[in-house]
């Protein structure tokens, strides 16, 4: 929505840095990894692009994922076009339950005749150790004597790749140190199944753009302007 409302991307273009002005102490430029500096009144960030000073007092949960190749689906179906999600409950205190997210070919993430496994959860040790007791249930390894054997039931993994990433959607913006008042934080992805947590934070982002066009006299700094050109009070953004 950002672009039909004149949003500006600059696609392939990986940030070095914020330029902040001392006396304001507002961002008023990137520079990119080309040495260009593109100035704006807003910037909208994920936080890996801040410094490790500004989140030195931020506290990341991690999530650990695998993504796997698998040769059939682990639902018996007379169709190989489908999509499956299932939750397996945790086997012990202290762990989480799976995610398990299931892509067939026709979604164009996989070749015909595999298929994609997505597996996530919020982290209790590393990604192997929380993940593979889960892959170790549905599926077999795929081992030359396996091959030979045509009555295996349980779908063969032809490749996997565990690994650990933070989240960061349950944190605070006073978590950051010196965060410039015109930088937004978005998170990265969390370990929910959808975009809610980022729909909520763009609706919130809508709203403070709105408040500030309609409270505080700074409509030429709206983020997305009201359908039509309409300002009036009764106009609503969530």
């Amino acid at each position: 929505m950002c672009a039909v409302f004149g949003g500006i991307y600059c696609l392939r273009h990986s940030v070095q840095c914020l330029v902040v002005d001392k006396e304001s102490g507002k961002c008023k430029a990137i520079i990119d990894h080309f040495g260009q500096r593109i100035i704006a009144k807003h910037f909208i960030v994920e936080d890996s692009y801040f410094s490790e000073n500004t989140c030195s007092r931020v506290q990341y949960r991690q999530i650990s994922r695998a993504v796997l190749v698998t040769d059939k689906s682990v639902l018996k179906s007379n169709s190989d076009q489908q999509i499956s999600i299932l939750t397996v409950p945790a086997d012990e205190p202290g762990a989480f339950a799976v995610r398990v997210i299931e892509l067939c070919s026709s979604t164009m993430t996989c070749m015909k005749g595999t298929y994609l496994v997505h597996l996530t959860c919020t982290s209790s040790k590393t990604a192997r150790e929380d993940l593979e007791p889960v892959v170790q249930k549905l599926f077999t390894p795929y081992t030359e004597t396996e091959i030979e054997n045509e009555e295996v039931e349980k779908p063969r993994l032809l490749w996997a790749l565990y690994f650990n990433m933070r989240d960061s959607s349950d944190v605070s913006r006073n978590s950051y140190n010196d965060l410039p008042s015109n930088v937004y934080v978005c998170s990265g992805p969390d370990c929910g199944l959808g975009n809610d947590n980022a729909v909520k934070q763009v609706r919130l982002l809508v709203f403070l753009g709105f408040v500030l066009s309609r409270w505080c006299g700074r409509e030429s700094e709206l983020f997305f302007p009201l359908e039509g050109g309409k300002r009036d009070k009764k106009a609503s953004l969530i």
